[in-house]
């Protein structure tokens, strides 16, 4: 878990984009909406925890994710059923997850079904 992630250079993106091109990117997402935030009856992909999968050319994972708030009660735990939901996709080489709080979550990121699930929409 490391919530110091490096600092953002001007101009670059405060979170690297997704490997969304890339063949497993589907597969990991399937797998990170196996997870879900205990105290919330929605996946931390659709309540917008994720906020980056990196697949390198080797199939390592890097996901870059946040919690909904810094005193969250499972945020050692998180990491670890994230990494156990992503390293069984096959394909897939080896997962690192590592939280950060920068950007801040906020409900704004949650997609339209987490929206709808929760009552917002």
């Amino acid at each position: 878990m490391n919530a110091n992630l490096p600092e953002q250079i001007e101009g670059e993106p405060l979170i690297k984009p997704s490997s969304v091109d890339h063949p497993l990117y589907d597969d990991v997402v399937t797998a990170c909406r196996s997870v879900y935030d205990p105290e919330i009856p929605v996946n931390i992909f659709d309540l917008g925890l994720v906020y980056s999968i990196a697949i390198s050319p080797e199939n390592d994972v890097e996901i870059v994710m946040t919690l909904t708030a810094p005193g969250c009660p499972v945020a050692g735990e998180m990491p670890g059923w994230v990494s156990d939901a992503v390293g069984p996709v096959p394909g897939v080489k080896g997962v690192d997850v590592q939280i950060t709080f920068h950007p801040p979550w906020g409900m704004d990121m949650m997609s339209d079904e987490a929206r709808l699930e929760l009552g917002f929409m």
